[in-house]
């Protein structure tokens, strides 16, 4: 598995044949000034955790030049067909339930935040649950993007039913769990092999350094990747 972190809560992963984009929060990205054109290359897959603009990002711009297949909840699914994206090229769900990827299958799993789209004069368009997702392939390791999320007991469920390896984190506090209780989610109710820490060091209001996360991490067996922004890791 392939792993690229674009800043922010975007990622780009490569695996089971599959080019998957989850929240591409590209352009208007601080974090990222390469535009989302090049990320797009190849993609198969977009993968949506909630509604934020700082989640749902270039979507609709990648989705329209690549064809990929967009998974999200119902709503923002139907509000993106709205946009133009094609309604042939769609596979919504909902928390509780997994659909087929082709190659690979996602399962929605709740997250503790909100979902909704910007608009004009201070409008928002409510998008559906926010959620992680849960990747599972054939032949690697599972992954959990925890969307925008603070800690919640169920996440031993989660680790239950899914047995998660990979764990993408958000840790910048403000707007999700900062370091120091992301740790311990990941320690008390995971089993992870790799962490990956995101939703830092983007916006002024949160928390710019991993820090806190690293510092909570000592000793846990599970190894912190700290990848460069627009560098690729091998997991």
């Amino acid at each position: 598995m392939k792993l690229t972190w674009y800043g922010h809560a975007a990622f780009r992963v490569e695996a089971a044949g599959a080019t998957i984009l989850i929240d591409p929060f590209l352009v208007g990205n601080p974090s990222w000034g390469g535009g989302w054109e090049g990320v797009a290359d190849g993609v198969t897959h977009v993968l949506l955790t909630h509604g934020h603009d700082d989640h749902v990002g270039s979507s609709v711009d990648i989705l329209k030049k690549s064809g990929a297949m967009l998974v999200a909840n119902f709503e923002i699914c139907m509000h993106l067909v709205g946009k133009g994206v094609s309604g042939d090229r769609i596979n919504p769900g909902n928390i509780g339930g997994t659909v087929d990827c082709g190659g690979f299958t996602t399962t929605f799993v709740q997250a503790l935040h909100s979902s909704s789209l910007s608009g004009e004069g201070g409008t928002n368009t409510y998008l559906g649950n926010p959620g992680g997702l849960v990747l599972h392939f054939p032949e690697d390791r599972t992954l959990y993007h925890m969307g925008d999320t603070d800690i919640f007991s169920d996440m031993a469920l989660i680790n239950e039913l899914h047995e998660p390896k990979i764990g993408l984190v958000p840790i910048g506090d403000r707007f999700t769990m900062g370091g120091a209780v992301a740790a311990l989610a990941c320690r008390r109710f995971f089993q992870f092999d790799t962490v990956v820490p995101c939703h830092f060091g983007s916006f002024p209001v949160i928390d710019q350094s991993a820090d806190k996360f690293v510092a909570g991490m000592e000793g846990s067996g599970t190894k912190v990747a700290l990848p460069r922004v627009g560098d690729a890791i091998s997991l």
